[in-house]
């Protein structure tokens, strides 16, 4: 039972971070429906996040957000937010390695297509001259495909059978009991 048990724990512990790694991403989430926008900053008064936020907050811009299927993920000082909602810790390390970012400097502005690619990527002090009407004209001159791309529809739901003639339209059957799961032989 010992080296069951040993056997066990040492494949999950070689499984776990490698089945972690597949999809521990929030952009995974919104391939296909969204396009993120992504501002990392070292400080909540970094000038670039606050010239930013002072932007989004704007009724106007607020519309062409909504037009545009923007999401505004931040991290500010490695503390995520998903419009304006705290990200756990972990969705935040994953948005990280999801950008595979290297040292660099900051702030850094990303803008990632419905189709999980890069569209626009500035980081230093190119991110000062980023702004939101900057994020709209690279939507406006993505291509028409990107534009039309949407996520694959949810597989169909299965319709209940409609009664045949004769048979009483009454409450359906109870469904039956789950089987009982095999028991583990004693060594």
């Amino acid at each position: 039972m010992l080296i069951r048990s040993l056997t066990l724990t040492l494949l999950l512990a070689i499984a776990g971070p490698l089945f972690a790694g597949d999809n521990d991403s929030p952009l995974d989430v919104d391939k296909g429906n969204y396009r993120p926008l992504i501002v990392i900053a070292s400080s909540t008064v970094d000038p670039v996040w606050v010239s930013l936020k002072k932007s989004l907050e704007d009724p106007a811009n607020k519309q062409g957000i909504a037009d545009r299927k923007l999401k505004v993920y931040t991290i500010l000082n490695m503390f995520g937010q998903l419009d304006g909602k705290d990200l756990g810790q972990q969705d935040t390390m994953g948005l990280l390695r999801s950008l595979k970012l290297g040292a660099g400097a900051y702030p850094k502005i990303f803008l990632v297509g419905k189709d999980g690619e890069t569209k626009l990527a500035v980081s230093g002090d190119e991110a000062k001259s980023v702004d939101l009407k900057k994020v709209f004209d690279t939507i406006d001159a993505l291509p028409a495909a990107e534009k039309e791309l949407a996520a694959p529809p949810p597989p169909p739901v299965a319709a209940e059978a409609a009664p045949t003639k004769g048979t009483k339209g009454g409450k359906p059957a109870k469904p039956a009991k789950p089987a009982k799961p095999a028991e583990m032989p004693d060594d």
